[in-house]
């Protein structure tokens, strides 16, 4: 490989997870950046930010970051919102000076979150989003306008509430978690921003999570399956009885297509609170969709109406959905289909597709060898994402890279993808829920027997085998590499390939 390939002695990864050893190797900072392709028009979307330049910007946010790693992290929870309640209280209920969307599901719900901001942008409405995880920088959790908040207002925000998260960690039986702390600081951004309307993701379930101090008027169900059983049940329809729990009263709830237990729940949810229901492929669905190039051309049927030839910079038919699914929850939030019937101005929907991008889904960082990274990372998110591949790629030979967690059900998401890859290699990444790579290539084995695993616990070395594999057919045979399993290896590996 040639001096400047990034896999070689003077890479500075080593050097850079080493200086986050201090913090929470899950909330780690990805030095990476992220641009996908796209038409141009739209309000643009911001790539994933990188380090600030000043060196006391960047010490600052560090000393933030740290402050906020020495909380709970993520992965540990006491399910109840009496804690964010009790912050919001202190500061005066900031998450009720906007209306929201609020949105949960298993998968898709980042990218619906990012589709539904762009086109509440592109009607020149001021956006707060609220998603995670983050691919590269925890400023990206917040975005304003359609970009992370900047590494300043970050640290402001944080300093500006501080003193009422001490209050409350002094009250509580259990001190605010690392995401308790960020939603208030979310909420509280948006209202000082202000924002006309935010647009916030669930961290998991819905119940019980911390983003559940909003009533959203308009709330979002992606689709159901089983992930984090361990803490919302063992069935879709136990899941959803967790994830419903966004459905306030009144509100108007937009279903993405539900296994039927999970339906079942969710339609009695509504009953329950005299919502109004659109459901995929009764009210709105996606018509039509075809193969284009960075993309698909899609025909959507929102509440409205017919919105059709939108082109959408994103891969897979999954996508397509998340599409129909975000321009009903807009039109819903409008009043189209119950305050006003004509729909949304079709350039303006147009217009936002076009500019949407989600970074670490089917995001293509090389070519020659062609890489692709995608942050599925259980079962569900690997079918739709072994099933894009084969419809949007021309692969002759692809190779996976492997990267998982410990607590997901990695036979499944393994199983998956097996009819797609030709070989896999199995890593881990640098965080501490990582699943180690012989505890992943014994499973890998199993499926794939053990002339197609190749193990390599170093991420730039599996990186730089799975380019080996690709190429081994020449270097115009069509050989591919797909990055999966975890959004915590997708980034390390944009970092690797100098995507920032």
């Amino acid at each position: 490989m040639s001096d400047s390939d990034p896999f070689d002695d003077s890479d500075p990864f080593d050097e850079i997870i080493e200086a986050e050893t201090d913090r929470d190797p899950d909330l780690a900072v990805i030095e990476a950046g992220s641009r996908t392709l796209r038409t141009q028009g739209g309000r643009p979307t911001a790539d994933v930010p990188t380090r600030p330049e000043d060196p006391e910007v960047d010490k600052a946010l560090r000393e933030v970051e740290a402050e906020l790693a020495s909380r709970w992290g993520e992965t540990k929870l006491e399910p109840s919102v009496t804690r964010i309640a009790a912050l919001m209280d202190l500061l005066g209920e900031p998450q009720r000076s906007y209306p929201s969307i609020h949105i949960t599901g298993t998968n898709g719900k980042t990218s619906t979150a990012r589709m539904i901001e762009a086109l509440l942008g592109s009607f020149e409405l001021r956006t707060g989003r609220y998603t995670s995880p983050h691919v590269q920088s925890v400023t990206e959790r917040i975005s304003l306008d359609g970009a992370p908040i900047s590494a300043e207002r970050f640290i402001e925000t944080y300093q500006d509430i501080k003193p009422y998260i001490e209050m409350v960690d002094g009250q509580q039986e259990f001190r605010l978690s690392f995401f308790e702390v960020l939603t208030g600081m979310a909420y509280a951004a948006f209202a000082d921003a202000p924002v006309d309307v935010a647009v916030v993701e669930v961290g998991m379930g819905g119940t019980w999570d911390a983003t559940n101090v909003i009533d959203g008027d308009v709330a979002v169900v992606t689709p159901i399956d089983l992930d984090h059983t361990d803490r919302l049940g063992e069935t879709p329809g136990e899941i959803a009885g967790e994830k419903g729990g966004i459905i306030k009263q009144d509100a108007t709830v937009i279903l993405s297509q539900q296994p039927v237990d999970a339906a079942q729940v969710l339609l009695k949810k509504a009953v329950e609170v005299d919502a109004t229901v659109a459901r995929e492929g009764l009210e709105f669905g996606v018509v039509a969709r075809q193969v284009a190039v960075g993309g698909q051309l899609v025909t959507l049927r929102g509440l409205g109406g017919e919105y059709p030839e939108v082109y959408l910079p994103l891969h897979g038919a999954h996508q397509a959905h998340n599409a129909a699914v975000a321009l009903a929850a807009v039109e819903a939030f409008f009043g189209v289909g119950s305050q006003r019937p004509e729909p949304l101005d079709i350039d303006t929907v147009r217009k936002a597709f076009a500019a949407v991008s989600s970074p670490g889904r089917l995001e293509v960082v090389r070519r020659s060898p062609t890489i692709v990274l995608d942050a599925a990372h259980n079962p569900a998110g690997a079918r739709v994402t072994a099933d894009a591949i084969g419809e949007a790629f021309d692969f002759s030979r692809l190779i996976g890279v492997v990267g998982a967690s410990g607590d997901k059900n990695v036979r499944g998401l393994l199983e998956a993808f097996e009819p797609i890859f030709a070989e896999v290699v199995v890593t881990q990444n640098s965080t501490q829920r990582a699943m180690d790579s012989d505890e992943l290539a014994a499973i890998a084995v199993e499926i794939f027997g053990d002339e197609r695993v190749q193990v390599e616990p170093r991420l730039p070395d599996a990186l730089e085998a799975a380019i080996t594999l690709a190429e081994e057919e020449g270097e115009f045979a069509g050989g591919g590499v797909l990055v999966t399993g975890s959004v915590i290896t997708v980034g390390e590996a944009r970092l690797l390939l100098g995507k920032g």
